[in-house]
């Protein structure tokens, strides 16, 4: 004759298990995508009740909400703090267009992808894309302005004729190219080196000198 029993979940505080939940989720994100976090997924990653996991969060939709925010402000914040720290516009869009196509992001990406999928039944989500496609295009733009204040972009060509406009524009290139790479479409055969060639057209950069990976 045999038994089981349950083990009892470690008694924390509000603000740990909020943590825990918090962090768990972000995991999974990552791991099997935002549309995996369920309150039975959250539990079973923290080893509580989902029942625990509802009281800490019951709405599911803006757990898959904050949890996508989590994630790609800190990118969004790593990536700035990278650029911040270079010496000029045209190293700084020349390093932006490297590091995100280099393929060690792709898992940010994914859960980009899904969100904008998710977004259309999910306005919580939806918000939250929206506000962090702002936060990414006030950081190229903000690049951009710097290259054309120091001479070395120009944007008088562009359809809007403005930093704003240029900016939306690479965000686009950057996001379609991305996605594709996500299941290794084999349409060219180095998307960094055609973005970089693009882009330098249409900010009007030196040939080449977007193409160098800045370290």
């Amino acid at each position: 004759m045999s038994s089981t029993t349950q083990k009892r979940a470690t008694r924390k505080s509000p603000a740990e298990r909020a943590a825990e939940i918090t962090e768990a989720a972000r995991g999974i994100a990552l791991e099997q995508g935002l549309s995996a976090i369920t309150l039975r997924n959250v539990a079973s990653r923290v080893g509580v009740a989902s029942g625990l996991v509802a009281h800490y969060e019951p709405n599911v939709d803006a757990l898959v909400a904050g949890t996508f925010t989590a994630i790609v402000a800190a990118e969004t914040e790593e990536v700035a703090g990278m650029l911040a720290a270079l010496p000029g516009p045209v190293e700084r869009l020349a390093f932006l267009l490297s590091t995100l196509m280099d393929g060690s992001r792709l898992d940010v990406t994914a859960v980009w992808v899904e969100a904008w999928t998710l977004g259309r039944r999910n306005e919580a989500l939806a918000a939250c894309v929206r506000e962090q496609m702002d936060a990414w295009q006030a950081v190229l733009q903000s690049v951009v302005e710097d290259g054309v204040a120091a001479g070395h972009f120009e944007t008088g060509e562009l359809e809007g004729g403005d930093a704003a406009s240029l900016a939306w524009q690479i965000l686009g290139m950057i996001d379609g190219l991305t996605a594709q790479s996500l299941v290794r479409w084999g349409g060219v055969s180095d998307r960094g080196t055609h973005l970089a060639r693009a882009v330098e057209g249409m900010v009007g950069a030196a040939r080449g000198s977007l193409r160098t990976p800045v370290g």
